[in-house]
C-alpha cells in the first residue's frame, strides 16, 4: 500500500508539471472578429448564423463577437451609437435580435465546432446604464461637482470606479451570466485601462469555475499575461505598429529581431500574443491594411501567423480583401462575400497554423532561428519534434533572387509544390514563401 501511494504521488506531480497553462484547444487556434452590425445587410444574429458554414470552410476556430449588449441612447454618437457604450450588460442589443436569437447563434456555432467569445467592456458604461440609477454614486468616477466623467473623447460613456470593489463583483456577476449560457470566454476591451488588481481579483476564481475558457486582453502589459492569474493572451500592439513601419520603410528587419527577443524576455514563452494586420479599431480609424502596408500587407499577415507566441486574428472582411473602412456608428454592411484570391490566401494561412506544431502559440511552439540574409529580407525557421517551417519575405525595395540549399525535403505551402535543392527564388518587394517539412 505504501508503494502504491508513492507511485500515485509521483504520477500526480508529473501531471502537475506537464499541465498546460492554457486550454488545450487554444494553442493552434485562429481568432475571427465578427462585426455583427456590418456582417450582413440585416446586421443581426441570424445574419451571422447564416454565415457560419462559410467561416467553417475558412477554418477559423474562435468567433469573437463585438459587443452585442444593449447600448445607451444618452449622448449616442451617430445614428446607431457605439457598441462600447453599454446600458445593460445582461440584455442583447435589439438591433441584432433577441436573446433567443443569440442563443441560437451560440448553439449553432458550437454545433459546428467553433468557440465563441464575447467582447467585454469593463472600463466604462453608457451614461444611461442601469447601474447609474441602481447603484450608489461612487460606482462611477466623478468630478468635484459630482458629475460622472469619461475618458478621452468617449463622451457617450462614463468611467466606472474600480476603487469601489462592489464594481468588481457586479462585473463578475455579469460576466458569469454569459458564461452560464455557454460562451467560451471574453475579449476584454481596454483591459489595460482597468486596474490589474481587479482582473487578478476576479479571474482566478472564474478560471477555476469555468476551466476551459479563453481570456484575451486588449492590453500589452506583462502583469496581465500570466494565464494562471489573468489572461491567456495580450494584444501584440508593438508588433502591429512595427509591421506597419516595416512596410512603410520606417522600421528595419533588425528592429523586428530586437522586438521578438525583447517581447519574449518581457512576457515569457507561455504568454500568447494576439497578432493582426487589422481589427475594428484599425480598420475604422487608421485605415485598411492596404492603406497602411501596401504591397507588403500579405507578407505582414504571414508573419502574424508564424512568429513565436502568435495567436493570429482575422477581422471581418479581410478574407475577401475588403479595401474600405467600415463605418463605426452607422450601418455600412458588406454585401458581397464571394470567395476570391484573398479567401484562398487566408484559408491557406489558417491551414498552415493548424498543420504545423512548430507554429503553436506559447510554450508549445518551436523557437525561432533567424537566417543571415540581406537587410530588408525577413528569413527564419522554426522547428519542433521534426516539424520545420521556413519563412522568407521581401520587405525591401528591390527584387531578391537567392539560391538556397534547403536541409531536408520541403513543400511550398502556398503552391503545394515539392522543393528541390538548390532552390532558386525570385521575390519581388512584398513577395513571400513558406516551406514546410
Amino acid at each position: 500500500m505504501k508503494r502504491f501511494l508513492t507511485v500515485t504521488a509521483a504520477a500526480l506531480a508529473l501531471v502537475a508539471c506537464t499541465q498546460s497553462p492554457h486550454p488545450k484547444w487554444t494553442y493552434d487556434s485562429v481568432v475571427y472578429e465578427v462585426n455583427i452590425r456590418q456582417f450582413t445587410p440585416e446586421g443581426t444574429f441570424k445574419g451571422v448564423e447564416a454565415q457560419l458554414p462559410r467561416l467553417k470552410d475558412l477554418g477559423v476556430d474562435v468567433l469573437w463577437l463585438m459587443p452585442m449588449y444593449e447600448i445607451g441612447t444618452e449622448g449616442r454618437k451617430g445614428t446607431l451609437g457605439s457598441y462600447y457604450a453599454i446600458s445593460d450588460y445582461k440584455k442583447v442589443n435589439p438591433e441584432f435580435g433577441t436573446m433567443e436569437d443569440f442563443q441560437d447563434l451560440l448553439d449553432a456555432a458550437h454545433k459546428l465546432g467553433f468557440k465563441v467569445i464575447l467582447d467585454w467592456v469593463a472600463n466604462q458604461t453608457a451614461p444611461d446604464n442601469v447601474w447609474m440609477s441602481e447603484k450608489p454614486a461612487d460606482f462611477y468616477e466623478r468630478d468635484s461637482l459630482g458629475n460622472a466623467i469619461w475618458e478621452y473623447d468617449w463622451t457617450d460613456t462614463r468611467s466606472l470606479n474600480y476603487e469601489n470593489e462592489e464594481v468588481w463583483w457586479a462585473q463578475d456577476d455579469a460576466m458569469r451570466f454569459w458564461l452560464a449560457k455557454g460562451v467560451d470566454g471574453f475579449r476584454c476591451d481596454a483591459a489595460g485601462e482597468v486596474p490589474a488588481k481587479f482582473w487578478k481579483g476576479i479571474l482566478p476564481k472564474m478560471n477555476k469555475d469555468f476551466p476551459n475558457i479563453y481570456l484575451l486582453a486588449e492590453a500589452e502589459r506583462d502583469e496581465l499575461a500570466d494565464p494562471a492569474e489573468t489572461f491567456d493572451a495580450n494584444y501584440a500592439w508593438e508588433l502591429h505598429h512595427l509591421l506597419n513601419g516595416l512596410a512603410q520603410g520606417k522600421k528595419t528587419v533588425s528592429d523586428l529581431k530586437d522586438y521578438v527577443a525583447r517581447d519574449l524576455a518581457r512576457f515569457g514563452e507561455q504568454a500568447f500574443r494576439l497578432t493582426f494586420t487589422s481589427n475594428h479599431d484599425e480598420n475604422s480609424w487608421a485605415g485598411t491594411e492596404f492603406e497602411r502596408e501596401g504591397v507588403y500587407a500579405n507578407a505582414c499577415a504571414v508573419l502574424c501567423f508564424t512568429l513565436p507566441g502568435s495567436q493570429p486574428l482575422i477581422y471581418t472582411g479581410q478574407e475577401i480583401g475588403l479595401d474600405r473602412r467600415l463605418e463605426f456608428f452607422e450601418k455600412d454592411p458588406i454585401t458581397d462575400w464571394s470567395a476570391n484570391e484573398y479567401t484562398t490566401f487566408w484559408k491557406s494561412l489558417v491551414d498552415l497554423k493548424h498543420g504545423n506544431k512548430a507554429l503553436r502559440a506559447g510554450e508549445k511552439g518551436g523557437k525561432i532561428d533567424w537566417w543571415e540574409v540581406p537587410e530588408g529580407i525577413v528569413a527564419f525557421s522554426r522547428e519542433l519534434n521534426g516539424n520545420k517551417v521556413i519563412v522568407i519575405a521581401n520587405f525591401g525595395k528591390e527584387d531578391y533572387t537567392p539560391v538556397f540549399n534547403l536541409p531536408g525535403r520541403f513543400t511550398n505551402h502556398f503552391t503545394g509544390e515539392k522543393v528541390k535543392s538548390p532552390l532558386q527564388l525570385s521575390l519581388a518587394p512584398g513577395d513571400y514563401v513558406v516551406f514546410t517539412e
